[in-house]
């Protein structure tokens, strides 16, 4: 299974300099997230076991938990990956009211962000390594842990160097990375793409379609249902 492809002394700057480490509890568009295994333990990328695509590897499930602000609830969702989706879906979902005046009822449930909850969580549960898979001791990460101070998953330099001309081995490596990322987190993988490697829609769509003929983006689907583009 091949990984990013960075040198010794490039993945040692990856992991110390430019990424900032992150705990479990992640947040992404206002919604701060704790994410677990099913058996209660904190989520980490040794959880990450079953390979998908060629370079990552995912947890199987999850559980998720956000405290909401509005409404004011603890909503907990578990969801799994499912194969034949190519993603996680979610499978149950519970609110707890914060406040004696809060009622949970069916309208105030159809209000839950449970889709912003599941893709918060994926990022802490899709792992990936930044030296060789089958390389004695090679270390795996979390997206969320690799991703940057400036919110970004790859570091504008290599995302500079994936996007150059003759660079096609990396530029792989990097879409099955995002194209993962999105697609099992349920967001577009070609918006990811293109904000991620500064590239129009087209060329993104492209690059897509290409990894996917090259069999890396095995067991991984876009939600919107075009398992080419995005």
């Amino acid at each position: 299974m091949p990984a990013l492809r960075v040198s010794v002394a490039e993945s040692d700057t990856l992991g110390k300099s430019h990424l900032r480490m992150r705990d479990t509890k992640r947040q992404t568009k206002g919604v701060k997230v704790d994410v677990r295994t099913i058996d209660g333990q904190p989520m980490t990328a040794k959880a990450a076991t079953l390979p998908v695509g060629s370079a990552l590897r995912i947890a199987p499930s999850f559980v998720a938990q956000a405290t909401l602000d509005s409404p004011p609830v603890t909503v907990t969702v578990m969801a799994k990956y499912v194969a034949a989706e190519g993603r996680y879906i979610t499978q149950s979902v519970t609110a707890d009211a914060a406040r004696d005046d809060v009622e949970v009822n069916s309208r105030l449930m159809r209000t839950l962000p449970i889709g912003r909850v599941v893709q918060a969580a994926a990022l802490s549960c899709i792992a990936l390594t930044l030296q060789g898979a089958e390389a004695v001791g090679a270390e795996w990460f979390s997206v969320a842990e690799l991703t940057t101070a400036e919110g970004r998953i790859i570091p504008e330099w290599i995302a500079k160097d994936a996007a150059a001309r003759g660079q096609t081995e990396l530029r792989m490596d990097i879409v099955e990375i995002l194209y993962g990322t999105a697609a099992l987190a349920g967001e577009p993988p070609t918006k990811l793409i293109q904000e991620e490697l500064a590239v129009p829609h087209r060329t993104a769509s492209d690059w897509i379609s290409k990894a996917r003929a090259a069999g890396r983006l095995e067991g991984m689907t876009s939600n919107v249902g075009r398992k080419a583009n995005g």
